[in-house]
């Protein structure tokens, strides 16, 4: 078949293009693996031994390193370096492997479903496909991923190619606290061919290492980017408003603030609005979902916030209780005094008129 071709590509294709295996090796050849150490100088035994130069000396091989790596074999490329970009992410080598340590950056989310999440929204992006998902092992393995450069462009025929294909597996492991995980990769199938015959391919512990190195960059690059947009999200979320409701049972029953918001939200919320409401956090326990706060001033601080309305609470001490329902998405509050008794509900409905508008503020994202 004749195919149209432009000057610039008919002078590209007078011009011999380097494999990919030709840029991992040194230019020229490979002589000098063949080069014979030379006896020294034979002095009789009547003369003055002459000295040698240590300059050139080449510095005994250590027991770790692989004989098999000289001349063509050898990768003269510069080492890859591990980017762990994405928040709550940070790097730890061994000798066997490198793990991206992951911690978790919300406690509503599940940490294991989140990293599965992004490795397999990376693969999706990138159109790679699986041959295995095993959310209980955590091993997911993907199929062939192909990429292909054209060395070689013919004005007849088919151009030469060079195509590479490989099969990776993710490892994820997650501590059974579920804070802390981690991810490892292996390069477990590798081939190479140009214009369609298979390159006999030697791969060093090395260049595993930089193909790995390579997917595991790319992948925690995707995570990064959806880390911030869930951080963004969770901003935004933070920053809205919440419902508040005063609910009166009747006589002698508590009247208590009802949040239209799960527990977190209606925490973190109060953790800015009570200082802002005059009273103190003098301490705070999330587990038993407490705040101990104390109120300064009654009267003079209300009055400037709120007109010459004054409260009937008084200054001192009192208990924060927040409480889930039946509800997920709606959080029971009560304030009862320093020795953990309801108010009456006289004083709740006082302190909801403040609470409710401050609660309800939307804040602006930071």
């Amino acid at each position: 078949m004749l195919k149209k071709v432009t000057p610039i590509l008919i002078i590209t294709a007078l011009t011999a293009c380097s494999t990919p295996i030709d840029r991992r090796q040194a230019n020229g050849n490979d002589e000098y693996t063949q080069a014979e150490t030379m006896a020294l100088l034979t002095i009789p035994e009547s003369l003055k031994q002459p000295n040698y130069s240590k300059e050139y000396d080449i510095p005994p091989v250590g027991d770790k390193v692989d004989l098999n790596v000289i001349g063509k074999r050898l990768d003269i490329r510069p080492p890859l370096q591990v980017i762990a970009m994405a928040e709550g992410t940070h790097v730890e080598e061994s000798s066997n492997n490198i793990k991206i340590i992951i911690e978790s950056i919300d406690n509503n989310t599940d940490l294991k479903q989140e990293i599965f999440s992004v490795i397999n929204g990376y693969l999706t992006k990138n159109s790679i496909a699986k041959r295995s998902d095993d959310f209980a092992s955590g091993v997911i393995e993907t199929d062939w991923i192909e990429s292909k450069e054209v060395l070689e462009t013919s004005w007849f025929g088919d151009d030469k190619a060079y195509l590479l294909r490989q099969r990776y597996r993710f490892d994820i492991n997650v501590k059974p606290h579920g804070r802390t995980g981690d991810v490892t990769i292996n390069l477990i199938e590798h081939e190479e061919y140009y214009d369609e015959d298979q390159q006999e391919v030697f791969l060093t512990g090395e260049d595993k290492r930089r193909y790995t190195i390579d997917m595991l960059n790319n992948t925690v690059a995707y995570m990064s980017i959806e880390r911030e947009r869930t951080i963004r999200a969770a901003r935004v979320e933070q920053s809205l408003g919440i419902d508040i409701d005063l609910v009166e049972p009747g006589e002698g029953i508590e009247s208590y603030w009802l949040a239209k918001a799960d527990f977190n939200k209606t925490w973190e919320r109060l953790r800015i609005v009570l200082p802002e409401l005059g009273f103190d956090v003098v301490d705070m326990d999330t587990s038993k979902g407490l705040f101990y706060i104390n109120l300064e001033e009654s009267g003079g601080f209300w009055s400037s916030l709120w007109g010459e309305e004054k409260l009937s609470l008084q200054k001192g001490n009192y208990r924060l209780l927040l409480k889930t329902t039946d509800n997920k998405e709606e959080t029971k509050i009560l304030l009862h005094d320093v020795t953990d008794e309801p108010l009456k509900n006289e004083a709740i409905a006082e302190v909801y008129n403040r609470i409710a508008a401050q609660m309800r503020e939307d804040r602006k994202v930071r």
